[in-house]
């Protein structure tokens, strides 16, 4: 259903390195970087997409003022993915918003992170199989 989706940061490079480390263990990387030059209005603005290998999936675009939080949830291949997800992005700025564990409100397998990224969007890491 989704092709691709942004957010906004206010301190584009710890968010991008924040992201960077954080989608490591999810297997996603930096696809593409560059200046909107375009932009009349910002026009050194900064944006950079990741995701899988050739699909820039997820957008960090820098912003002179604050957005409206979002969450966003990733998908992990395991729950050790998730929980090195929540580790590397607590290591590089982030701040606890749901310790790694099954959330079985959701569903019996459900094993999830949460974490706030440097703009405080919800973001979590979440694995919907049996360990």
């Amino acid at each position: 259903m989704i092709d691709h989706l942004s957010t906004y940061a206010t301190d584009y490079v710890a968010t991008k390195d924040f992201y960077l480390s954080a989608f490591a263990p999810l297997g996603f990387t930096l696809q593409m970087e560059f200046v909107a030059e375009w932009n009349a209005d910002f026009p050194t603005q900064r944006m950079c997409a990741f995701g899988v290998e050739g699909k820039p999936t997820f957008w960090i675009i820098e912003s002179k003022e604050k957005a409206t939080p979002r969450h966003v949830a990733f998908t992990a291949t395991s729950r050790t993915a998730v929980d090195a997800f929540y580790q590397e992005a607590m290591t590089h700025g982030g701040e606890d918003n749901g310790k790694p564990g099954l959330r079985p409100h959701y569903h019996a397998n459900y094993y999830g992170a949460f974490v706030f990224d440097p703009d405080r969007n919800n973001v979590e890491a979440v694995c919907h199989t049996a360990e």
